[in-house]
Formats: C-alpha cells, structure tokens, sequence
C-alpha cells in the first residue's frame, strides 16, 4: 500500500493502459479519478473497483473543460498528489498517403491535450511543494519508427515536453517522468494489418498492459528525491 493517502488522476481510464494503471494505483492505496469521454463504461468500472475509484467525464478535445478539470477532480479526492497523461491515439503509415485531417486529431489529443492538462494540474502541485506528473509516451518517441512518421513525431514532442518541463518544476518538489513502452495489446493497434498483428502475437514483440501498469507503479513509489524521468519497457524479441 505505498500509494495510501494518496490522490491520483488518469485520462483515457476507461480501457487499455489507462485503466491497468488505475487497478495498479488502487492496489497500491490510492484514490483514483478515472477521466474519459465515456461515462457510461467509467460508471461500470467504478462500481466494479469500489469506493476508491470516482469517474469524470470529459472530452480532451474541448479544451476549456481540460483546462478547468481540476476544481472537479478536487471535489472528488481533494488536492491532486498524481496526475497521469495517458489518452491518446495512434496512427501508422506512409507518410505520402495518410489523411491530414486525421493526423490533426491524433496530434491535437496526444500533445495538444496533454500539455493542457498538465498546465491545468502543475500550478496546485507547485504551490503544495510536491507532486508526479507521468506521460504514457512510447519507445516511437526515442526511436523513430518508420512506419509511423505521425506518430513518432507525437511522442518525439512528449519527450521534448517531459525534458524541459522536469527541470522547471523539479525545484518545487516534483518530479516529472515518461513510461515509454513498445507494441501494447490495446484498441490503440486496431488499425495494424491483420498479417501484422498476427505476426506480432505468434513473436511475442507485444506487451499487454498490466506490464505497462507495473512500471508506472514501480516509478510513482520511488523516494521522494528520485525521479525516473524516462522508462523504456519492451518486448526482450524487440531488436531497437
């Protein structure tokens, strides 16, 4: 129970990455605002996890309601101590035949929303003293992937982000970290080729993401003055 007393927040709760680490939150003691656009399933996962989970609808593309999304979450676990950017979209290849206009939606949700939520959240954290913000970025944003040049440069931004973000507010007592993980098992790949997915499942180059949950609880449990600021997290068949 390391995460006792402690409040959190994660985006795109309702499924995936999102949701393995709210059970891996939970587990660990704390309380656990699950945020996404479906209200429906977030009411059924919160009955089904129990008292320490509280749903928050929001739509991260409207981005007013991103930016006052804290008073909210406060009404339901008081003062923010984690706050998890998880939601996001992938999109894979050539760059010479994709649909711009869906890359704008892919790009808008994984940096534009992202950094708004952050600059939501930061200001109560850094008047407390103290706080983790944590991105589900990817193993695209150090390794430029090349069938996925959209993507990429998504998670290329993450970490840019994530770098230069840490150091200002490092000095106010929190710390700022990435997981960056390969192929996971989530909707996210419903767009892969059959063939490759298949193929992938037969080599074991995906993850599931309980795998993902465990090491972002592993990085919120650190000692106080320890940051891990990146954790890549792949597949041992992965060769990157």
């Amino acid at each position: 129970m390391k995460l006792q007393n402690k409040t959190a927040a994660i985006t795109g709760a309702a499924s995936g990455i999102g949701l393995a680490c709210a059970k891996g939150l939970l587990d660990e003691g704390a309380q656990v605002v699950l945020i996404d656009r479906d209200g429906d399933k977030l009411s059924k996962l919160c009955a089904e996890l129990g008292d320490n989970t509280h749903p928050l609808v929001l739509d991260l593309f409207d981005g007013p309601a991103v930016s006052a999304m804290v008073p909210e979450i406060e009404k339901l676990v008081g003062p923010l101590d984690i706050f998890h950017a998880n939601a996001g979209a992938y999109m894979g290849g050539a760059a010479a035949e994709g649909e711009p206009d869906a890359w704008d939606r892919m790009l808008n949700l994984n940096i534009n929303a992202a950094f708004r939520c952050v600059n939501a959240v930061l200001p109560g954290m850094i008047a407390r003293k103290s706080g983790d913000v944590l991105f589900t970025s990817s193993v695209a944003g150090v390794v430029p992937v090349v069938w996925e040049p959209i993507y990429t440069a998504s998670k290329f931004a993450v970490q840019a982000s994530v770098h230069s973000t840490r150091r200002q507010i490092a000095p106010h007592g929190i710390r700022m970290g990435a997981v960056l993980p390969g192929a996971v098992v989530t909707a996210l790949l419903d767009d892969w080729p059959k063939e490759k997915m298949e193929e992938a499942l037969a080599n074991g180059s995906l993850m599931q993401p309980e795998e993902v949950a465990e090491a972002v609880v592993f990085m919120l449990t650190r000692k106080k003055g320890v940051v891990i600021r990146d954790m890549v997290i792949l597949p041992n068949s992965v060769d990157l």
